[in-house]
Order: C-alpha cells, then structure tokens, then sequence
C-alpha cells in the first residue's frame, strides 16, 4: 500500500529552484571508449536526504494514527530533483566525465579496464560513505560491458535504443485517433537520435494531427493517405 500526500500548497509556496539537471545526450557521449560499467540505483532516493529541522512540520500529514511530517526528503516537493542533482553533483564533482556519470539517483561507473575498475569501485564506495548513501542491491549491476542507462542501451560499440522501447513500436498497431497519434509521436520522440531523418518522417503524423476535426478518428487525409503508405 502506497501513500500519497498532496504537496500543491506547498509547492505553490515555495521558489523554484533552476539548478539544471544534466543533458541526456552529453551523458550518452561520454560513455564512448569505457568498455566495463557498474550501473547503481540510489535506495529509496530522495529519501536519503534529511529534510532541514526547521522545516520539517511543513510536511505535516494527518492519518487515523496520528499527525506527522517528514525527516527526509519525501517524494512530490517541486524542487526534489533539483536538491538531488545539486548533491550528486557536489559528491562526484572530480569524477563525473572522468569515471563517473550521475543522473538524480542514478549513477554509472565507467572504466577502461578491470584494473581501472576496482579503484573506481572503491573511490565510489568511499564517496557514497561519507554521505552515507545506500544503494539498492537488486538494482545494482557490477562489472559489465552494457546496460540500461535513462532509457538507453550503454554498450561497448555505442549508444543504442532500448530494445523494448522499439518493439513497443514495431508490436504497435495503426493509429485511429488523435490520442493514438500523439502518444506515437511521444514514442518516436525518445528514439529520434537513433532515427535517420526522424523529423521529415515524423512529419506526417503532425499533418494528420492538424487536420483532425474531432477527437474520435483521424481524417483519411492525403497525408494520412502517405503515412498508410509508409
């Protein structure tokens, strides 16, 4: 049983914080040339992060049991990302691009070599140490030549597109309404860098988009004509 907590007043309270998160295809490209990865998922994310005492009671929750609040970071707080790159960020400073990749809660060792990797291992370990970051054991992979890494296949040769990501596409049947179309789109959108000139055949799915007139089919246009035919 899961608990949800309705955060939007304190959210609406609360600045935003612009700290950015990392750009996905710079975290891609850097991953050329390593040939051996550990893949890590931080356990239970946020929640590794103390809350500040003094702000505790402003996540004050009622149940039947009682009146309670947060200590750690919880889950649904506009600027939880944020709070959680800004740390990464901080601890593995001198290793990200050099044998580190760090994206929210999860991180990527990247090596050259066994040798290399076992020093790598330990300079991680000692750094998620003294923060006292935990990991979670059934996420966690040691030593290998690829992986899943935000939604990518990390390889030895290269970037490639999540199998399953493509046989969602392939296995998907025609679209036959505006909806349909979109989340189509949505999924050719995650794909576009391994989609030569995905943006001219992505084109006629917007066509036939603009020519709906409802929201319960699509008109048999002559672009919807030529994406039948493509």
């Amino acid at each position: 049983m899961k608990m949800c907590v309705d955060f939007m007043d304190i959210n609406k309270a609360c600045p935003k914080d612009c700290y950015p998160l990392p750009k996905i295809d710079g975290k891609m490209e850097s991953f050329s040339g390593f040939w051996l990865k550990c893949f890590f998922d931080a356990y239970k994310g946020y929640h590794q992060i103390p809350m500040n005492e003094k702000d505790e009671y402003k996540t004050t929750f009622f149940t039947k049991e009682g009146v309670f609040c947060y200590w750690r970071l919880p889950f649904g707080l506009k600027n939880a990302g944020a709070t959680y790159q800004r740390l990464v960020d901080k601890v593995f400073s001198d290793q990200i691009w050099r044998n580190l990749e760090a994206y929210v809660d999860d991180i990527v060792i990247k090596s050259a070599s066994k040798e290399d990797m076992l020093m790598d291992i330990k300079e991680t370990f000692d750094r998620l140490r003294s923060i006292n970051m935990k990991l979670n054991l059934k996420k966690c992979c040691f030593e290998v030549e690829e992986g899943l890494f935000l939604g990518h296949l990390i390889t030895k040769q290269g970037i490639k597109a999540n199998p399953l990501k493509v046989k969602e596409i392939t296995d998907l049947k025609p679209p036959k309404t505006p909806k349909e179309m979109q989340t189509l789109n949505e999924k050719l959108a995650a794909l576009s860098i391994f989609l030569s000139k995905g943006s001219d055949k992505s084109l006629l799915f917007f066509k036939a988009l603009k020519n709906c007139t409802g929201k319960s089919s699509i008109v048999d246009n002559e672009s919807s004509t030529s994406l039948s035919k493509n």
